[in-house]
């Protein structure tokens, strides 16, 4: 008797984790397929000049395909020369994406004077440069939690010339 009750539970245990591994791949399947927002980048501009550095702005348009409005938790961003970061932050908490409609976020990103005045003597002429800003904009999903969608360009941007500190 005791054979065979040990049987039944090992034949209980197996159809428990056949229907929790059958419950796992479920919800990993519609996790993945959840809608999430998304991002483009629509414009770098050169906005002036300040005592702390060089500003630029970056206007981003994120997409949100939910009813409900959704809290930003953070704005992170890194802007590259070649493979030089010349420039890095955090913007916490900068407020939240309108319900089924697109938000414009402004990335202010400002670059300090010494990288500035290094990048002008390596630029030449033309007073621009080839830049990569990549985004990273960390969302509160309810029931998923935070997710944070990667948005990136690159183009070349304009350096201040004299007159702009002046």
């Amino acid at each position: 008797m005791a054979s065979s009750e040990q049987k039944l539970v090992e034949e209980n245990g197996s159809v428990i984790s056949s229907l929790l591994d059958k419950a796992k791949g479920f919800i990993a399947e519609k996790l993945a397929n959840i809608p999430t927002p998304e991002a483009t980048v629509d414009d770098v501009d050169f906005k002036g000049v300040s005592r702390q550095g060089v500003d630029y702005h970056a206007k981003v348009s994120v997409k949100n395909p939910y009813s409900q409005s959704i809290p930003i938790c953070q704005i992170s961003y890194i802007l590259k020369s070649a493979t030089r970061t010349i420039a890095s932050g955090t913007i916490p908490d900068p407020g939240s994406l309108v319900g089924k409609g697109t938000t414009v976020l402004d990335v202010p990103v400002k670059v300090a004077y010494g990288i500035a005045v290094s990048l002008m003597k390596d630029i030449g002429k033309d007073w621009d440069i080839d830049y990569q800003l990549d985004i990273g904009l960390t969302i509160d999903i309810p029931v998923v939690g935070d997710i944070t969608i990667p948005v990136s360009t690159k183009g070349e941007i304009k350096l201040p010339s004299l007159r702009d500190f002046f």
